[in-house]
């Protein structure tokens, strides 16, 4: 069976869906601000790749004060808009799959009502923000996906990043370098 693959940031969603889930939770949830010193190590850390990818779950330990699923759902009520009509289930003639590094937590809702058929990101606790994996970025894309979809071919690949995900553009047949929901074929 063939697929269409998409990142999900910057690609079919104009932004950082995971910072932007972070502001959104910090507005509703002001106190937060009370962790941002350590959050802001933790983000440090993670760019300087000290500690390895741990740092990023370290990062969304805030999700330990707020109730994700409510926040999520209220987050994707507010932001679903935002996502670029190339995506939208009518406008696409192959089973999607989308793979990022934004967490799966936050993903699988709006994927879900997109009729994604296969959800692969990074696994992080919804309550505790413990990463249980790598970051699902880069070659570790590839990895990932040969792991859920072995042998799965894809026609069709999205990205708006040459560079990190030429891994994933290495899947495909034909490839789309996305920039502000505008698509230009690569390959």
């Amino acid at each position: 069976m063939k697929f269409d693959l998409y990142d999900f940031d910057k690609t079919v969603f104009p932004v950082d869906s995971e910072s932007v889930f972070y502001l959104f939770c910090l507005v509703r949830r002001p106190w937060l601000i009370v962790i941002l010193p350590y959050q802001l190590v933790c983000l440090a850390c993670f760019f300087l790749k000290i500690g390895g990818d741990k740092m990023k779950g370290r990062f969304f330990c805030f999700l330990r004060f707020v109730n994700t699923e409510k926040m999520v759902k209220k987050f994707w009520e507010k932001n679903e808009k935002r996502i670029y009509p190339f995506f939208r289930p009518e406008n696409r003639d192959l089973p999607a799959v989308v793979c990022s590094a934004s967490p799966e937590f936050l993903l699988r809702p709006i994927c879900e009502k997109y009729k994604v058929h296969t959800l692969i990101a990074t696994r992080l606790d919804p309550h505790t923000g413990r990463m249980t994996g790598l970051n699902c970025k880069d070659s570790e894309k590839v990895i990932r996906i040969n792991e859920a979809m072995p042998g799965a071919k894809f026609e069709k690949v999205f990205s708006d990043s040459l560079k990190s995900d030429a891994p994933i553009f290495a899947l495909g047949e034909i490839n789309y370098h996305a920039v502000r929901g505008k698509l230009t074929r690569i390959k």
